[in-house]
């Protein structure tokens, strides 16, 4: 593990019996943690590691499992700035966030075939979007040139993130209505 003390960081101590499920919910020992203050006090001392995820203190480093993304994005505002559409989310703990270049979407393909968002809300600690928010993002949806390709994704503060390795037009000409993300065909 080398020596801590080199680097100011607080010694590591193991792991603990603790587990952040992909629904959000917190764990201690099998039981679920359900005061939302603690929860919260949790959630600012999380960071990730190059092997895991930990809970930092001035004095200790615990290592926890989180099953998928840390937080979920539970809460999603739409406005208009002069930078264009900005989109902002809060997180179950009350955390939030605009998605912009510091605080990017990524898209990923979930199990099932649908498209799984995440926003990124600290260095890398990430939101997971709930199934609403994400039929929300794919609704505000459009397609632009994005690094030479027709990409369809979101764009928020400036910034454009495209929904990769999803459907995606050959010609500029044809109607599109965005990739079929588990709509049912006609």
């Amino acid at each position: 593990m080398g020596d801590d003390r080199a680097t100011n960081e607080p010694p590591f101590c193991g792991e603990i019996d603790m587990r952040i499920a992909r629904d959000g919910s917190w764990f201690h020992q099998g039981g679920r943690i359900n005061r939302p203050e603690l929860v919260r006090l949790f959630s600012t001392i999380l960071r990730k590691e190059a092997d895991g995820y930990v809970l930092a203190t001035p004095v200790e480093r615990v290592r926890i499992v989180v099953e998928d993304a840390p937080f979920i994005a539970v809460e999603m505002t739409v406005t208009t700035e002069d930078s264009g559409q900005v989109l902002r989310f809060r997180t179950n703990v009350d955390d939030w966030v605009t998605a912009d270049a510091a605080h990017p979407i990524r898209f990923e393909t979930g199990e099932a075939g649908g498209v799984k968002p995440y926003i990124q809300v600290r260095p890398d600690l990430w939101a997971l979007a709930t199934r609403a928010l994400s039929l929300d993002l794919i609704a505000l949806g459009e397609f632009r040139r994005h690094e030479g390709a027709l990409c369809f994704g979101v764009a928020s503060a400036g910034a454009f993130f495209p929904m990769e390795g999803k459907e995606q037009p050959k010609d500029e000409g044809e109607n599109h209505e965005g990739p079929n993300f588990g709509r049912q065909s006609a």
